[in-house]
């Protein structure tokens, strides 16, 4: 079997409303799609969420990359995904989302010639897989408000967006904690928004407050503040955008800088890279969550099945498609109330509507 045909689309998808974190905010998921097609005519997919200010990629940069990592791969076998993510990565050594979008659609393929669902290619099973729902920065009683949606909905654990200052953001756990009482846990995301100094005290003035874990408080690249917070704060800290590869993963740990790890496709190159983080983690004992950019139901599928496949993902958060105006995909995972439902179809089990697809722009190399 050989690649014979790879399509790149501009795969733009509205928001019902624009979302702020403290690095920025976004009114669409401008994202791109990768179709492989296979002398065997199987035909994989993928999907990568270039989101700039945590990846440094744009969706116009990753297509343009997508045509040049295309055209390496035509010809070659596509059971080889080794092979083929390593001449990617020769070739281009960033752009990890662009990568995984060519990753998720290597392992798709590489599922459906085996006949097996993603997760039991993997080596794994299904297991009850539950995601959180994001609150985004805004005004403390409007994240009330959506804090109370949630509850109402059934959450196991609500994630909130911080980031911004000592007394806002305090305000804002305080708020919510105080409208949905005191057993639903708060998951925090600062998304490297505080100094060393901030952080300490944010997290100290919310660690009563049955706060599960803060996401990445300070600057990746901070890896010994992050140790630092982690020795003095009653919250768990969590890696993210400090861990976009394995080689970070090592770092992370040697330093015993925080103590769990988000892998998300997109950041880490795709499933490939991913499953080398965890089992970093796993060998240090670290549980990790799967998390996700702003991927509709094709790449959040491939997560799902990523988690159902690795026993030490304890925590989910895939629900970056809640924020979407439409949602193209047959298939995939379908959600009962918070709980994630995984298909049982080979590969991935999720493709998009055909004539959602024909409105897209494409580029076709062959």
């Amino acid at each position: 079997m050989i690649i014979t045909r790879i399509r790149l689309y501009r795969y733009d998808i509205p928001l019902k409303a624009p979302v702020a974190i403290s690095l920025g905010t976004i009114e669409h998921a401008r994202n791109l799609l990768v179709e492989i097609q296979t002398s065997e005519n199987i035909t994989g997919w993928g999907e990568g969420s270039p989101f700039w200010m945590i990846v440094g990629e744009t969706q116009a940069s990753g297509l343009a990359a997508a045509e040049d990592m295309a055209r390496l791969l035509i010809g070659r076998n596509p059971l080889d995904i080794e092979g083929c993510l390593n001449a990617l990565t020769r070739y281009l050594p960033g752009h990890p989302t662009t990568r995984s979008a060519f990753d998720m659609a290597l392992y798709d393929i590489a599922a459906k010639a085996a006949r097996m669902p993603l997760y039991a290619f993997l080596g794994g099973d299904r297991r009850p897989l539950v995601t959180d729902e994001t609150i985004y920065l805004n005004t403390p009683e409007r994240m009330v408000e959506d804090a109370l949606r949630i509850q109402a909905n059934g959450a196991e654990a609500i994630k909130v967006k911080l980031g911004t200052n000592l007394r806002d953001d305090v305000q804002r756990i305080e708020a919510i904690r105080r409208a949905i009482g005191d057993i639903t846990p708060i998951r925090t995301d600062a998304n490297q928004g505080w100094s060393v100094v901030t952080a300490q005290a944010v997290l100290r003035a919310i660690g009563s407050s049955n706060v599960q874990y803060c996401e990445q408080p300070i600057k990746r690249q901070d890896i010994a503040g992050l140790r630092q917070i982690r020795r003095n704060s009653s919250v768990p800290i969590m890696a993210d955008e400090s861990l976009f590869d394995a080689t970070d993963a090592i770092r992370l740990v040697r330093e015993e800088a925080v103590d769990y790890f988000n892998i998300k496709l997109s950041k880490s190159g795709g499933i490939f890279e991913a499953l080398k983080i965890n089992a970093i983690a796993e060998a240090a004992g670290i549980p990790c969550m799967i998390g996700c950019m702003s991927e509709s139901r094709l790449a959040l599928t491939a997560n799902a099945h990523f988690a159902a496949a690795r026993q030490n993902v304890q925590f989910c958060d895939l629900d970056g498609c809640f924020e979407h105006a439409d949602d193209p995909v047959h298939g995939g995972i379908t959600y009962t109330g918070y709980q994630i439902n995984l298909p049982e179809t080979p590969g991935i089990g999720a493709e998009i509507d055909s004539a959602f697809l024909a409105k897209l722009p494409v580029n076709t190399i062959a």
